[in-house]
């Protein structure tokens, strides 16, 4: 089963693709202030690196922070957004082993629908200029 994976907490963005728990390939980039923009072009780099196509991914595993608002807002809006145009499974998980527990939760069966970020703090919110 191909697992389609994605971290956007920080800096560097990282995706990777799984096939059955095997690491088939992995990509690391600073993204930074350019996540949006080069998100979707890395996903088709990876796909292309393997010769896979986005239709023959079966779930998603996606970080779910704590980190940057921006970051895993623009990582989970793509991977609940891929899910739900796939209609795969999604779940999210958290810390160290976080990739992990992603690919044992989507191989057990689980499927969130949503994933839901963690921002770890609330959002500071500046308030409205006059």
């Amino acid at each position: 089963m191909l697992i389609l994976t994605i971290r956007t907490d920080k800096p560097e963005a990282e995706i990777g693709l799984f096939d059955d728990g095997t690491k088939l390939a992995y990509s690391a980039w600073p993204a930074h202030r350019q996540l949006a923009e080069t998100i979707h072009t890395r996903l088709q780099e990876l796909l292309d690196s393997q010769g896979k196509k986005l239709e023959e991914v079966r779930g998603i595993a996606v970080f779910k922070g704590p980190g940057s608002f921006t970051g895993l807002r623009i990582g989970i809006s793509v991977a609940n957004a891929l899910a739900y145009g796939l209609g795969v499974p999604i779940v999210s998980s958290t810390g160290e082993q976080w990739l992990a527990a992603g690919l044992n939760r989507i191989a057990g069966g689980e499927d969130e629908k949503v994933a839901i970020p963690e921002y770890g703090a609330l959002p500071h919110v500046t308030a409205p200029k006059k």
